[in-house]
């Protein structure tokens, strides 16, 4: 019969505890017969001392099967996409419905945001109405009239990571790599897929700011979850500017609609329709990537995707036609404030994680997890890197509640901001593929 100080034990002297064992450990954080102390123990453990392959494999799949694993009565692929955040990211909210559009079932588990960067659920609550904590039942209903569903996780998806998350996050093992792959990926293969994309990010705005640390994190990814049984690629993109060009939560779903309903280009058009590109192709719907991607962009064109949108709010309590009337339902901030350049010259970075903390602190996201968000806060129409500059032309524009925090928010996003006097070179958006 296992017990926890000798798996505790065995990580501590480099060895790798056997699948029983985690699995046992696993059950233990989820019912609470492993205390407080050995979870956090265990956490140092494998943060000093990691765990190689095969104990990943286990701990992933451990975890996953400490709660429900959902299961779908569906003849569609069962596919979705994972980020790991950054400033601006509201992709879920584009490339589900698109996926949806074409022909798969997307059941996208979510989460809120904390810290610099926003959460995709918080963004979906902007629009009055939508519920994301669903149901089994509600859940189902949803995927098969929409074809996705992005919801909260109930409290019996992976309990193990919600503990262990929790107990990481106040004992310096929050930034250990085997335990962030086991954490994302138990919660995700819970939720029944055959294939994932994931989007890991790297940059000024995103958790990782190198690719080097980004490469290694896509890596361990990719390696697990593809060993658990899910035919998972990554894509590394680059976050040292938002992507869209809005951060908060009504503003970027503002965004959203317009590359939804007019299939505005950008950024963030882009790299949703390379994504879903990439899970296509992996997934053997498409022989390549270039026909996937025109296929996807039909379907984004034609108003498809905004249709699928517009259905998934409406099963989830949200306005209907929302894709026709979506600007009357967002709600605005009292304050709209223009900030303008300083100087002549172009953009040539932004610190993309100061302007995600700007949102924050004008109320658009949370510092501690009990934080209220405002819907209407943030800060939209960003410049892009190499723009030309104007002295007193407009850069972006501040959401706020009130003149004085509009006015101070005006001033930390031109500190964030650089300027020089030459165009600087075009950055790739993707900047590698792990398969």
């Amino acid at each position: 019969m296992p017990d926890a100080r000798s798996i505790i034990t065995k990580i501590k002297e480099k060895q790798t505890p056997s699948a029983e064992e985690l699995r046992w450990f696993s059950k233990g954080l989820a019912d609470h017969s492993v205390s407080d102390a050995q979870a956090a123990a265990f956490a140092m453990a494998v943060t000093l001392n990691g765990l190689d392959e095969t104990g990943l494999v286990a701990l992933t799949s451990a975890m996953r099967d400490s709660g429900d694993r959902l299961s779908w009565k569906t003849d569609k692929p069962i596919l979705d996409k994972h980020s790991t955040g950054g400033v601006g990211d509201c992709v879920s909210l584009v490339l589900a419905p698109l996926l949806a559009a074409a022909d798969i079932y997307v059941p996208m588990i979510s989460g809120r945001g904390l810290g610099h960067t926003g959460g995709t659920l918080d963004k979906l609550e902007a629009i009055p109405g939508t519920k994301v904590q669903l149901d089994k039942a509600d859940l189902t209903r949803v995927l098969d009239r929409a074809g996705c569903a992005i919801v909260s996780a109930t409290g019996n998806i992976a309990p193990a990571d919600k503990r262990l998350y929790a107990i990481r996050d106040v004992s310096a093992t929050i930034d250990c790599l085997e335990l962030i792959t086991a954490s994302i990926l138990s919660k995700k293969l819970a939720a029944g897929l055959e294939g994932l994309i994931l989007d890991v990010k790297c940059g000024s705005g995103a958790f990782m700011k190198t690719k080097e640390n980004a490469h290694v994190l896509a890596k361990a990814l990719v390696d697990t979850s593809n060993l658990a049984g899910c035919k998972t690629t990554a894509l590394i993109s680059d976050m040292n500017e938002p992507l869209a060009p809005s951060i908060g939560n009504a503003v970027e779903v503002h965004d959203v609609m317009e590359v939804l309903v007019h299939s505005k280009d950008g950024r963030l058009k882009d790299i949703c329709l390379t994504l879903g590109a990439e899970l296509l192709t992996a997934n053997g719907l498409a022989e390549t990537a270039k026909d996937a991607y025109q296929r996807l962009s039909t379907l984004l064109d034609n108003g498809s995707a905004a249709e699928r949108f517009s259905r998934m709010i409406a099963e989830m309590g949200g306005p209907l036609e929302f894709a026709e009337n979506w600007q009357r339902y967002l709600p605005e901030a009292p304050v709209i404030f223009e900030v303008t350049a300083m100087q002549d010259g172009y953009v040539t970075g932004w610190d993309a994680e100061a302007l995600g903390m700007i949102s924050v602190n004008l109320g658009g996201g949370r510092k501690v997890e009990t934080d209220t968000i405002n819907p209407a806060v943030g800060i939209s129409d960003i410049v892009s890197i190499g723009t030309k500059l104007e002295r007193k032309k407009p850069i972006a524009k501040i959401h706020a509640t009130r003149i004085e925090a509009a006015e101070e928010a005006a001033k930390r996003v031109l500190s964030a901001l650089v300027v020089g006097n030459a165009a600087p070179k075009p950055t790739k958006l993707i900047l590698e593929k792990i398969a």
